[in-house]
């Protein structure tokens, strides 16, 4: 599959970089990648640098190109989306066993705590995960992360794992779109399946809601960064109308 985008569609791409050997791949090969898939340029020719508040640049140093992208970690994986249409952002955590109820009547809006004590318990940890990776998300692509509320904003309650498959397709009814925020004009946020045990959720500000191109990249023990391969595509919605936490990092090319 070509990784270039497709001229004139707004696509969110997201790379999910595994390293072995106990070494995670480093953010900046991973932005180099992203820079060059978006802009058509050889990977030596991206630029990347920091700017105010040490925000990742991305881009050419002969051209004026623009890409907005997020970076998230978690243990020895790296994520990082990019966009050429708008503000993006990612975050990623690794499904774990948590205090879910707990954490969410300290943390989020009552709503939002009550919806998940009334999730089943075998999956509230994962709930709980979706909902802090989409604040965390939207956080970035407004550039704000969780300041001044950020764990407040409330939030489209995520798909469930499980829901009946949409006809003709492979994916869970609503699992994954990009649905819009309540109360956020123009700010979409949902969860691509990944797998390998991940809970990703990527955000974006605009007037549609683009489809989401995951891509999966691995590093060998020797350092090498693999070529990308395509895990899943999340189509854009049919309506526009519809432990560690991660730095909030949304980025516009230089």
């Amino acid at each position: 599959m070509s990784q270039l985008p497709v001229p004139g569609r707004d696509t969110v791409y997201v790379w999910v970089g595994r390293g072995d050997g106990g070494r995670p791949i480093p953010a900046g090969r991973l932005l180099r990648r992203a820079g060059a898939t978006l802009l058509g340029r050889a990977e030596a020719q991206i630029v990347v640098g920091h700017g105010p508040g040490g925000r990742p640049l991305v881009g050419t140093s002969d051209v004026d190109s623009e890409v907005w992208v997020s970076v998230s970690r978690a243990d020895r994986v790296v994520v990082v989306a990019a966009r050429l249409a708008g503000p993006v952002g990612v975050d990623v955590e690794r499904s774990r066993p948590l205090p879910a109820l707990a954490l969410g009547r300290r943390w989020y809006a009552p709503a939002e705590a009550a919806w998940l004590a009334g999730r089943p318990a075998g999956g509230r940890a994962a709930d709980f995960l979706r909902l802090w990776t989409a604040k965390e998300a939207v956080g970035k692509a407004l550039g704000v992360g969780l300041r001044d509320g950020g764990l407040r904003r409330r939030m489209p309650v995520p798909a469930a794992a499980g829901v009946p498959r949409r006809a003709g397709t492979a994916r869970p009814v609503g699992g994954g779109e990009l649905r819009p925020v309540p109360g956020g004009a123009g700010l979409r946020v949902g969860h691509p399946p990944v797998g390998g045990g991940l809970v990703v959720a990527v955000a974006v500000v605009g007037a549609d809601a683009p489809p989401v191109e995951v891509l999966e990249v691995r590093m060998d023990g020797d350092g090498t960064v693999g070529a990308a391969r395509r895990t899943g595509h999340v189509a854009a919605a049919r309506s526009a109308s519809t432990e560690r936490t991660s730095l909030p990092v949304v980025v516009r090319g230089s």
